[in-house]
C-alpha cells in the first residue's frame, strides 16, 4: 500500500525573538497613539486657560 502525501501544516513551538518584536512594535504603536492623545488633551487645556486669561470666555454663570 502507497502511503498517500497529504500536506499538513507543520506545528511549531513558539518564536521567541518573533514574539519580542511584535510586542516591541505594537507598544511603541500604543505609547505613540496614547501620547498623541495626551498632547490633544494638553493643547485643548492650554487653549481654554488661554482664552480664560485673555477674557474670551469666563466660568461664572451668566446672570439673569
Amino acid at each position: 500500500m502507497a502511503a498517500h502525501k497529504i500536506a499538513h501544516a507543520t506545528l511549531k513551538g513558539p518564536n521567541v525573538v518573533k514574539e519580542i518584536c511584535i510586542g516591541i512594535t505594537l507598544g511603541i504603536f500604543a505609547g505613540s497613539m496614547w501620547k498623541m492623545h495626551h498632547w490633544n488633551e494638553q493643547r485643548k487645556t492650554r487653549a481654554f486657560y488661554d482664552m480664560l486669561e485673555k477674557g474670551h470666555i469666563s466660568v461664572v454663570a451668566a446672570e439673569e
